[in-house]
C-alpha cells in the first residue's frame, strides 16, 4: 500500500479541522468585545446556579419543560408524515390526521388543567 491511498482521508481531516477551527477563530479575532455583567451572567435553568444545592426549587419550570418536548417530539413527527403523503395514500392521510387529533386533544388537557400556566 502506497502512502497515495491515504490522501482521501488526510484531505478529508484537514477539511474537517479547517471547518471546525477557521470560523472560531474569526469569530474571537473580529468579534466585539463588550463585556456585561448581565451576559456574563450564568443562566441555566430557571434559577441562581450558585447558592446551596439542597434549596428548594419550582418544579413547574420541569413540568412545562418536559410538556414543550413532549409536544415538539410530537410535531416533529409531522415532517416524515407530510413528505411521504403521496407515498402513504389515503389510510396513511387519515392516520395522521388522528394522530394530529390527539395531539390536539393532549394540548387542549394540558391547557384546561392549568400545567402550562406560569402565574
Amino acid at each position: 500500500m502506497s502512502l497515495e491511498q491515504y490522501l482521501p482521508v488526510l484531505l478529508f481531516i484537514l477539511v474537517g479541522l479547517a471547518v471546525g477551527v477557521i470560523p472560531q477563530a474569526l469569530g474571537y479575532i473580529l468579534g466585539p468585545n463588550r463585556p456585561d455583567p448581565e451576559k456574563n451572567s450564568p443562566y441555566e435553568c430557571g434559577f441562581e446556579a450558585f447558592e446551596d444545592a439542597r434549596m428548594k426549587f419550582d418544579v413547574r419550570y420541569y413540568l412545562v419543560a418536559i410538556l414543550f418536548i413532549l409536544f415538539d417530539l410530537e410535531i416533529a413527527f409531522l415532517i416524515p408524515w407530510a413528505v411521504a403523503l403521496t407515498d402513504i395514500g389515503s389510510t396513511g392521510f387519515w392516520v395522521g390526521v388522528i394522530f394530529l387529533i390527539d395531539l390536539l386533544v393532549g394540548f387542549v388537557y394540558a391547557w384546561k388543567i392549568g400545567a402550562l400556566d406560569w402565574e
